[in-house]
């Protein structure tokens, strides 16, 4: 933590500029739509169902069962994801912008900060976020896992090859992060319309042979399953809500399209080809009842069967990209918002700002992807780790939903209870189901949830406290100009002090002063904050105000999908700040602060060391907001907290 970090979250106009996607029109969007957002779900089909009749509670494949799974899955998808997200939850944008940080600020900018269960929906919110990188782990190992192993359909002597076809993919998938995917990205659209036609043609060749199938449709089916056997039925739907992997990326990838794409192509292309293959599934088992071992690739004839897993493979690549980019956004989400230390973020476009990679996640999700690969070693072992994960996320966004409802749509309470009851039923019910699977995989995502849930949280509050210590030993600035700045030396140029306060002295000005006894004639002091919204237009970047006697107090505001350069919205302040500013003759002050554990009450003095930890690794705050090298001048503290 020092003076330089962003200032706590702080609400701005809700009329900042959001995304504007008018101009590429709605039928190129949803082809984008298709390739980003719908990868993940996509490539359920690869094995949901198998996972339902031969995991970790296999059920007998016979008519009842069958055509049971078949109904979950048919009703969990309209249900779940074409109700609640696609209908529901895509109208909460925040300016553009969606997923669980995004709806957290939301909520806290509409109907203000200081409500009683406001830490409890930022706890809700974080846990979210953590939950997700869980999930940002495992996407990758199970969906490249579960196309490659397509090959043993094709030949029984390629099972040798699954693990080191699926490492190769993986390694070169996320080496080639750094490079960017704005070019290869123009192609995931085709592919996985492609691949989306594909899966509705299997389906649809399965279906003719055993018409019956779409009785399945009916509910009728789920209940007659539950009433049949309660226990199994229970069981059976942890792995059914794997048919609904990735319905948090409609949400979170909301900003990449808009919501109109994204709708449009769940309605046209993506529910018809899902539902098609699910029901093609069940029409193979009733009359191949053995296939229940891959079902997917057992739909095809042997001869398509090698192309059908090249193709999987391509969309499961593309799948696994969406959720790397999705992690590489949600960490410049939570750094921007105080939750993570700074991080280096590197820009791989110059015309597309969400084109962004982060090299120190990118290489912590490679090294985890790896070993999960490598420990749990089939797909069917990690959907048990898989479904904690997204079952958790969605409970939580569904109590968000609830506070949304009610504080921010203004929704009668009987109204908002119904969905909501509704919602954490089904909700309740999926990660019920899931956490039976804890010993089988399922403690990993919870593991993961706890630690980076724990650094979040210990970074915040850290965070918190360490803005709060030198709050109290700071000095006003009325009080400083009047004693200072005219028996001082005054120096020719520009010094820009940087503080995470917007009131009192910079410890960096005090230091200065005390070692250097001199102040420029034109000192700056600079805070940057960052709103609660996406994103900031320019003509409200900069406030400014004139303290007297060559000294100016500045606020540069940045939305949380916006990258701080320092020297760039410098050039936005006007004249009356003493005219523009010259980076050779600006000179930049950061304070360094070297935390010191101490017995105060605020943490744990575990948590305290953590924090000192995370706050000794994090990027200079130069780096960070994009400072001259060359006119940098850092002084250092100590401060307990």
């Amino acid at each position: 933590m020092s003076d330089s970090l962003p200032s706590e979250t702080t609400p701005t106009d809700s009329e900042a500029d959001g995304h504007s996607h008018a101009k590429q029109g709605l039928a190129k969007l949803a082809l984008g739509a298709i390739g980003v957002v719908y990868g993940d779900i996509g490539t359920s089909p690869l094995y949901a169902m198998k996972e339902v009749f031969v995991g970790h509670h296999p059920l007998t494949v016979d008519q009842l069962h069958i055509f049971g799974v078949v109904s979950l899955m048919f009703w969990s998808l309209m249900l779940i994801v074409t109700l609640k997200y696609v209908l529901l939850i895509l109208r909460a944008d925040n300016n553009g912008e969606g997923g669980s940080l995004a709806l957290l600020a939301l909520i806290q900018r509409q109907s203000g900060h200081g409500k009683r269960w406001g830490p409890s929906l930022v706890i809700l919110g974080v846990l979210a976020t953590a939950l997700f990188f869980g999930d940002c782990m495992i996407t990758p190992a199970i969906s490249v896992l579960s196309a490659v192993e397509g090959l043993s359909t094709v030949q029984a002597g390629f099972d040798s090859w699954v693990l080191p076809i699926s490492i190769g993919i993986i390694v070169a998938l996320f080496y080639l992060q750094s490079i960017g995917t704005a070019r290869v990205g123009k192609v995931f659209g085709p592919i996985m319309l492609i691949y989306f036609i594909t899966l509705a043609g299997l389906g649809v060749l399965n279906i003719v042979n055993r018409p019956d199938v779409l009785m399945a449709l009916n509910p009728i089916w789920a209940l007659r399953f539950a009433m049949n056997d309660g226990t199994l039925a229970f069981l059976a739907l942890g792995s059914v809500v794997l048919c609904v992997t990735g319905a948090e990326a409609l949400y979170a990838d909301m900003g990449h399209f808009g919501r109109r794409p994204i709708q449009f192509a769940w309605a046209v292309p993506v529910l018809p080809a899902l539902m098609l293959n699910y029901l093609g599934q069940g029409a193979l088992l009733l009359d191949n009842p053995a296939a229940a071992d891959n079902p997917f690739f057992f739909m095809a004839s042997e001869d398509f069967r090698l192309p059908l897993v090249i193709l999987s493979t391509m969309a499961t690549v593309i799948a696994s990209q969406a959720v790397i980019t999705g992690a590489y956004s949600v960490v410049q989400q939570a750094v921007q918002l105080g939750l993570m230390p700074r991080i280096r973020i590197d820009h791989t476009s110059a015309s597309e700002a969400g084109q962004i990679y982060i090299p120190v996640i990118n290489w912590a999700l490679l090294a985890m992807v790896l070993l999960l690969i490598l420990g749990f070693k089939e797909s069917s072992n990690l959907a048990a780790a898989y479904g904690i994960a997204v079952t958790g996320t969605m409970f939580i966004t569904t109590c968000m939903m609830g506070v949304l409802f009610r504080r921010v749509w203004n929704w009668p309470l009987w109204v908002v209870a119904a969905f909501i009851g509704v919602f954490l039923m089904i909700d309740g019910l999926y990660f019920a189901s899931n956490l039976t699977k804890v010993p089988d995989g399922g403690w990993f995502p919870l593991l993961v949830g706890i630690l980076i849930f724990i650094l979040l949280t210990t970074w915040a509050r850290g965070r918190q406290l360490m803005i709060e210590r030198l709050a109290e030993a700071a000095m006003p600035v009325k009080i400083f100009i009047q004693s200072a700045a005219s028996s001082a030396t005054r120096v020719p140029g520009t010094a820009v002090f940087m503080t995470s306060a917007a009131d009192g002295v910079p410890h960096a000005l005090l230091h200065n002063l005390k070692h250097n006894k001199v102040i420029h004639q034109r000192v700056i002091l600079l805070t940057v904050k960052i709103a609660d919204v996406p994103f900031v237009p320019e003509h409200k970047r900069v406030m400014q105000d004139d303290l007297g006697q060559g000294f100016h107090r500045v606020v540069l505001k940045f939305g949380f999908m916006q990258e701080p350069d320092v020297p760039v919205a410098l050039k936005l302040v006007t004249k009356t700040c003493g005219g523009e500013f010259k980076m050779m003759d600006t000179s930049f002050f950061l304070a360094r602060q070297t935390l010191l554990p101490s017995e105060k009450p605020g943490m744990a003095l575990w948590r305290e060391h953590l924090f000192a930890w995370m706050l000794r690794n994090a990027e200079s705050a130069m780096e960070f907001f994009r400072l001259p090298t060359n006119r940098v001048v850092e002084l250092g503290s100590q401060v307990e907290i």
